[in-house]
């Protein structure tokens, strides 16, 4: 580009603001995301967040497609549809795909079922079937009707969230697979909530920087004036703790001062330990999996014990809403994909496509993709061949089998020393088709 060209098309965010945005009316403002998922139930302040943050990044880390399959239900291509590029990387105008999966699990753990809104469509989902998904965000459901739902979800032409009512065979109504472990009201998830709070609540009293201290006066208090003299004594020794550097107060040698905030032993903390076994026993989670130390095994449990039911809900749901009945029977599906190298460490990948490549199970070209290197430029690297065997340019031809293709001159009478005595004594098989070969025998030898 020339310099001349640059001065006329180049723009910068700080000096090329004509007309300027500061004068127009944009709708509406607020100082912190509004579309972004706030908890309920006191889930916000209590551990339990980790929980829920952590199964759903894994969720959000497996690829969630629209595909196509053969005959037989399997795997041949991913169709290139605004479906597809709304689930893997523009769901809406604030979300990517990731992030979107992110919102969609978090909120279902959270409310125990999760809508799935298309916001934008190339035709009228409410009056054909026929239509493609643009955009789509989550929602929460307020309430249920026979054959409608009203969904809270955010109206990004506004910037706040609206109450819309909707028909249930256009919205992806998901309901959390684990949802008798963590929503019901005295499941496990629960009941550590409410224990967690209690403890928290304990807590801050213990450390809110009360004495809860009892001072004993050296006169009864029944009369109203000895009630006031005792207040004001209670007011100065507040006034001589609060004003001292140190905290520091005197009192008269006949006074006496006993303090209530001794350590009690009130088992909530034992509890909480109890509740979460029970809940990482339950949901296929272990303390190994939270810190990155999780053995093969244990990770394969947490997969298919945890992420995978959650996975197959989101999945047949949006198949089920999302895709017509005749597309599905053109073998349109939603499908997800599981990485199978996340976690394998490197030390093992070696061998791991040295075994692909020669069952002939994946070519080079795929196994370069998976380790993150560009694809190799030999044509022999897309090749679904074992490259331990040498590659053959003229395959074996089939030997013809005729007896009229033999070379004659080739027969020798001494290789095939034939008696016409033996000839004659075959000729008393009964098979026509032993006599015809017998006769081309003889012509061959010009018997």
């Amino acid at each position: 580009m020339a310099f001349t060209d640059t001065l006329q098309h180049a723009w910068n965010a700080f000096l090329s603001r004509e007309p300027t945005y500061t004068n127009r009316d944009l709708g509406y403002s607020s100082s912190y995301r509004p579309d972004h998922i706030r908890f309920s139930r006191g889930n916000e302040r209590s551990i339990v967040t980790a929980v829920y943050n952590r199964i759903a990044i894994d969720v959000a880390l497996v690829n969630i497609e629209h595909v196509r399959l053969d005959e037989n239900g399997r795997y041949t291509e991913t169709i290139k549809s605004k479906l597809q590029n709304a689930l893997s990387l523009d769901a809406n105008i604030d979300q990517t795909g990731r992030a979107f999966m992110l919102d969609l699990v978090m909120s279902m753990f959270d409310e125990g079922v999760v809508a799935v809104v298309p916001i934008d469509t190339t035709y009228d989902p409410i009056h054909t079937d026929s239509y493609d998904i643009k955009t789509i965000r989550t929602g929460k459901v307020v309430e249920w009707f026979p054959q409608h739902v009203k969904v809270n979800v955010y109206n990004e032409k506004i910037g706040r969230k609206e109450d819309i009512l909707l028909p249930k065979k256009m919205v992806a109504i998901i309901e959390n697979p684990l949802y008798n472990v963590m929503n019901e009201p005295n499941s496990t998830l629960q009941r550590l909530i409410r224990t967690l709070n209690q403890l928290d609540l304990i807590n801050g009293q213990t450390t809110s920087g009360k004495l809860d201290l009892i001072i004993q006066l050296p006169y009864v208090i029944k009369s109203d004036a000895r009630k006031v003299q005792a207040e004001a004594r209670r007011a100065e020794i507040e006034r001589q703790l609060t004003g001292s550097k140190y905290g520091i107060a005197y009192t008269d040698g006949t006074e006496k001062i006993t303090q209530l905030n001794r350590s009690i032993d009130n088992q909530l903390w034992s509890q909480v330990k109890d509740l979460t076994d029970m809940l990482y026993a339950q949901l296929g989670l272990s303390q190994a999996i939270f810190d990155g130390t999780a053995d093969e095994a244990a990770m394969l449990n947490y997969y298919n014990r945890t992420i995978d039911p959650i996975l197959l809900a989101i999945t047949e749901e949006m198949e089920r809403k999302f895709l017509t009945a005749t597309a599905r029977t053109q073998g349109q599906a939603i499908r997800y994909f599981r990485d199978p190298f996340r976690l394998v460490p490197i030390s093992q990948i070696a061998d791991i496509a040295d075994k692909f490549t020669r069952n002939e199970i994946a070519t080079s070209n795929e196994m370069r993709a998976e380790i993150g290197w560009k694809p190799a430029d030999d044509p022999e690297a897309d090749e679904l061949r074992n490259k331990n065997l040498n590659k053959t340019d003229n395959p074996m031809e089939e030997i013809p089998m005729d007896e009229e293709e033999i070379d004659e001159t080739e027969m020798d009478d001494e290789e095939m020393p034939v008696d016409d005595e033996e000839l004659e004594d075959t000729e008393t098989e009964d098979d026509p088709r032993f006599d015809e070969f017998l006769e081309k025998v003889r012509k061959i030898l010009g018997g």
